[in-house]
């Protein structure tokens, strides 16, 4: 994999609001699955661009279209459309916090047939798919970039969008206790908690409000975990496998498995824990985490997916045994 190097330049950030203040219509887009950083960042711009007098349209492409439950609370979802009513001319696409053109989902043509697609990420994974890259590795998260972007663009951060934001650069940074944290970042964080944020409610929403229902399931789930020791060439491999039967039994959502991974990442005997989620389809979404010792973003790039040094995932069709036995020779050749 070739890791994208291009910071963006003064020019980039100009070019970029330039092209935004211009446009009648924007179309914003997050990755299928939306995290907070990813959804928060797309509805912190709409948020900015409306109130500038500028159509917006939010989506991502998942079907069904549901906001994971987590992020009901983030402000500004009258913006949010399901992808079969993402329709007409844009001036401009925006993607938020996505790697790789095929993670909009079904997307993916609404993305390339406006007039210029815009590109703001963070993902060392990046592919190179935009018009207009604002693609930054060293940001701790996108919603560091989008706060960089609406300063460019001169629109005044309100506290809808700094919650929005805060709820991606929380998550993005694991509460602030990730590698990617510096003194940069709790500046900005003070920045957002200044213009009237109620962080308390928002790291509520984020990690602690669900149903027993739901830890019930992340119980059982991380009790049938499976350990191999001597996978990842001796430095250990974790997981554990959810089927959408099981979900649908306890009548929970997908994404309220998240939190199994956070759970299971804190483990001090294995470098490497995977979490396979099978969804509504029938498709397998699998999630990866690291120490810091191997590049799982690297390794779910090459299985079709992306993500970070210490974060990474991907879809596939195929069994979970067919897939884990892929997924062990790609970490086994991992350096």
């Amino acid at each position: 994999m070739t890791a994208w190097t291009l910071a963006p330049t003064a020019s980039d950030w100009a070019d970029a609001a330039a092209l935004l203040l211009s446009a009648r219509r924007v179309l914003l887009l997050a990755h299928v699955a939306p995290d907070a950083d990813a959804v928060g960042s797309a509805l912190a711009l709409g948020l900015g661009l409306k109130g500038h007098g500028i159509e917006v349209v939010v989506s991502f492409g998942d079907e069904p279209f549901v906001l994971p439950a987590n992020l009901t609370f983030l402000p500004g979802q009258e913006l949010l459309l399901p992808a079969a009513k993402v329709t007409g001319e844009f001036d401009v696409a925006v993607t938020l916090d996505v790697s790789a053109i095929a993670r909009l989902g079904n997307l993916v043509e609404s993305a390339q047939s406006a007039a210029k697609l815009l590109v703001v990420d963070h993902h060392r994974t990046y592919t190179g798919f935009g018009d207009v890259h604002l693609v930054d590795t060293t940001a701790p998260a996108t919603a560091v970039l989008v706060i960089r972007l609406l300063d460019e663009c001169g629109l005044v951060l309100t506290p809808a969008i700094a919650t929005c934001l805060y709820a991606g650069l929380l998550t993005d940074t694991g509460s602030f206790r990730y590698a990617n944290v510096d003194a940069d970042t709790h500046v900005i964080a003070a920045r957002l908690h200044s213009v009237g944020i109620d962080h308390v409610h928002v790291g509520r929403s984020l990690y602690e409000d669900q149903p027993f229902a739901a830890m019930r399931l992340q119980g059982e789930a991380m009790s049938r975990t499976l350990v191999d020791f001597a996978a990842v060439s001796g430095r250990g491999m974790a997981w554990t496998i959810v089927t959408k039967s099981e979900r649908l039994a306890s009548g929970q959502s997908i994404d309220v498995l998240e939190r199994v991974i956070d759970g299971l990442r804190t483990s001090v005997e294995v470098e490497v824990v995977v979490v396979f989620k099978e969804d509504d389809t029938g498709q397998w979404r699998v999630s990866t985490r690291s120490k810091g010792q191997v590049d799982v973003g690297s390794v779910c790039q090459a299985l079709g997916g992306g993500g970070h040094l210490y974060a990474g995932g991907f879809e596939s069709h195929d069994s979970p045994e067919v897939i884990l036995a892929t997924l062990r020779d790609v970490l086994a050749a991992q350096p």
